[in-house]
Parts: structure tokens; sequence; C-alpha cells
């Protein structure tokens, strides 16, 4: 006898509709986690380049794969807001929406009339989330930025690389996607808040502020030793905890975290046994950072006497000493745990077909958070949004005709098709 489908649960954030108006990185991936959550969300655009993102690398026939990791899950609106009918739409939409997304610079949405002063008096209730890079108080906040200014400033940056040489990049986006989740976690309690309170709110992220939160021991470091102390770059471990770092291999290199007492007496008795396991120099953690130049030599003299890196961590593995193979991005996508756990999405997208693309890591025990579409082509969804603001169909053909909503060609080849 077949087994019934289990009926799909409810979503956390089902009939909850964002606006999205925002560019690049932090504002998109914020939005984008609040659609995998189950909310409507509404990307905004403007004629005719759209989101910044949509120039941004890696391109395939026109489309940047960029801009579809970001955007999954959302309906695409392409509005010229200089033309009094655009602003007028989007008035429309945000007496219907419950939050308001925008990564601008301080002030520059209030000449336009979309500052949260402004369509709070329009919805009341609206839930109105700014991200910019130093936020919009104190002296700094009318500067522009990136993600890169403020993981430079916020004193993260001097820490790593090689002593006495430039830092290196981060190579992620750390102060984008850290304040764009942030924005989600405040987003949601807005929402619950408004529960009970009825009103809305007005959310102030800034990524510099993100980035100098993240500090786990550099800050206090530095407070509770009077200002004596102040982390440097260390090249490639923690000389505060030995052993925790990055080691060669005969074939690439891997990282051990065998800082605790337990986990390096398993590694001592493995690489050197009973009689490294109960050398005084190495017996607890202060006794190790003493000695943290002969005990990162010993382990690395074990790795490199290894065949290869996969040995080392089935030898690392058997004795229970916590470590990884430092992966490339193809070794990423085909290892069987990232697979188990759905990290990668299949999507069928109107012009490219079948693409493959990063998935968000919430996993609820009712509910499915696979992205339930690809990022919209600019201006797709258009004429779905007018109607259901009220727009008639001679209407939306005549904004569409005077250029007021635009959609690439693509939306129509597409609907065509």
């Amino acid at each position: 006898m077949a087994t019934q489908p289990l009926p799909r649960q409810p979503l956390p954030l089902e009939g909850i509709r964002v606006i999205d108006y925002s560019h690049f990185l932090a504002g998109p991936f914020s939005s984008r986690c609040l659609a995998a959550l189950g909310a409507e969300v509404i990307k905004v655009e403007r004629p005719t380049a759209g989101d910044a993102g949509r120039a941004h690398p890696y391109f395939i026939d026109g489309q940047s794969g960029y801009f579809l990791q970001q955007n999954m899950g959302k309906q695409g609106l392409c509005v010229n807001l200089k033309d009094p009918r655009g602003l007028e739409l989007l008035r429309k939409l945000v007496e219907t929406a419950d939050v308001f997304v925008e990564n601008y610079r301080p002030g520059a949405l209030a000449k336009l009339g979309l500052g949260y002063a402004e369509l709070s008096r329009i919805n009341p209730r609206l839930v109105y989330c700014s991200v910019s890079a130093y936020g919009h108080t104190g002296p700094d906040s009318a500067r522009p930025g990136f993600g890169l200014i403020a993981e430079a400033k916020s004193g993260a940056m001097a820490q790593l690389g090689t002593p006495g040489e430039a830092p290196p990049l981060f190579r992620m986006p750390l102060a984008d996607m850290y304040t764009g989740i942030h924005g989600v976690a405040a987003i949601c309690a807005a929402l619950v808040g408004r529960a009970t309170s009825g009103k809305g709110q007005h959310i102030d992220m800034a990524l510099y502020d993100c980035m100098v939160s993240m500090h786990d021991y550099a800050v206090q470091r530095y407070t509770l030793s009077g200002g004596t102390e102040i982390p440097v770059q260390t090249g490639r471990d923690q000389p505060e905890s030995t052993v925790y770092g990055v080691f060669s291999g005969r074939d690439g290199h891997l990282v051990i975290a065998a800082q605790v007492d337990d986990a390096w007496k398993r590694l001592a008795k493995l690489i050197g046994g009973d009689a490294l396991a109960a050398d005084t120099r190495f017996l607890d953690p202060a006794s190790r950072n003493a000695n943290r130049k002969a005990a990162l030599a010993l382990v690395e003299e074990w790795t490199l006497a290894q065949p290869s890196v996969k040995a080392c961590i089935a030898a690392l593995d058997a004795a229970e000493v916590p470590c990884a193979p430092v992966q490339t991005i193809d070794q990423v996508l085909a290892d069987p745990q990232i697979q188990a756990r759905g990290m990668v999405v299949e999507q069928d997208h109107p012009v490219l077909g079948r693409i493959r693309m990063p998935n968000l890591p919430f996993r609820f025990s009712d509910c499915d958070t696979t992205p339930r579409s690809v990022a919209p082509l600019m201006g797709q969804h258009n004429r779905d949004i007018a109607a259901g603001l009220g727009y008639s169909a001679e209407e939306i053909a005549a904004m569409e005709r005077d250029g007021v909503l635009h959609a690439e060609p693509a939306v129509e080849r597409a609907a065509i098709a």
C-alpha cells in the first residue's frame, strides 16, 4: 500500500510581504533568507540596469550567477520611481507590506520620499530595515562603504596573514553576509514585537558594527589587559590556542584542532607515543603555548611523513582528534555531507535551463525551506504585482509603453515559450 505524502506545513513567515529595495549583497541576502522562510518578497529594481548585482560575475548567457544566488525565491518588479506613476505604484505596494529592506546611503531614500518617516506614515505597521556601511548615526554615517571597508576598519583584517606582510582579502563577504543575517534576526524580532505593540519600527544595521561585534577575543583581550595587548598577525595558527591551525601534507593542507588537553593527549600519542603524551612541555594549554613552535614542528613533521592528506585525516579520525582537509570548491560540492544536507539546490531557469546554486542552512522539523523559485528576470512579475494593487490592464499597458514599468526581453520570450 502506497504511503500518502505528508501535508505541506506552512513556513514560519508565510503571510508576510517584504519589499526588497536593495542591491548587491547585504540587503538581497537578508531578503533572500526571508523568502526561504516563507515571506512573499518583491524585488524592486530600477530601469534599465536593475540591481547592480546583475552586472557582477559570474556570467552565462547574459545572466549573473551572483544575482541568481542572492535573489532566488523573489518576485521581480522593475519600476521607474522618477515617474510619479511609478512612485505612486510603490507607495500602494508599501500599504500592503509588512517589511521594507533597503541598503542605500543614509538619507538617499528620504529624498525620494521613501525614507522610514515617510513610509511609516503610509503604513504604521511597517518594519523598515536599513543596511549601510556605518549606520544612520555617528560621524561616518554619510560615508560610502562596502564589506571590504568594514572588514578592514574592524580590526579583523589586521589579524590575518603572515606577520610583516599585507593582510589578505577574506575572499568571502563576511561583513555583508553577517550583517544580512543579523537583519533577518532583527526583522523577525520586530515582527514579533509588532504583534503586541501594533507598530513597526526602523532597524538600523551597519556593516562596521556587525564586524566589530564578531570579535570573540581581540576586544576583550585589549580592554581587560588595560590596553597593553593588541592581537596581531600570526600566520596559520593561534598562539593562544596551541595546537589549532593549518598544517601541510604531501599533497595539500589540513587543519587540526587539538588545543584542549584531551585532544592534545590523543594527538601526542598518535604522533609520538606515550613519551610525547607525557612530555611536560605540553601538558596543559599554558605550557603548550609557551612551547608553541616545538609543538607545531612535531605535528607538521608527522603530517609531512604521511603519504597523503587523506591518510592524515584517517589516522586523526581514528584517534578522535578534530581535523579536516582544506577543501577546494569542487571537493566541497562533491562532499557527501554537503549533499546529504541539501546544501546545493537545482533549479529550472527560463533562460539558462537547469542550474545549481548554494542553499541556505535553515532546517526545520515541520517545514521545508527549499527555495520555491529561481531569481526573477528583470521585471518578470510587473503585470501580476500591478494587477494585484488594482491597476487595470489598460493602465498597466500604458505604464509599460511609457517606460514606467520595464521588463528585460527574456520575460516576453519566456512567456511565449
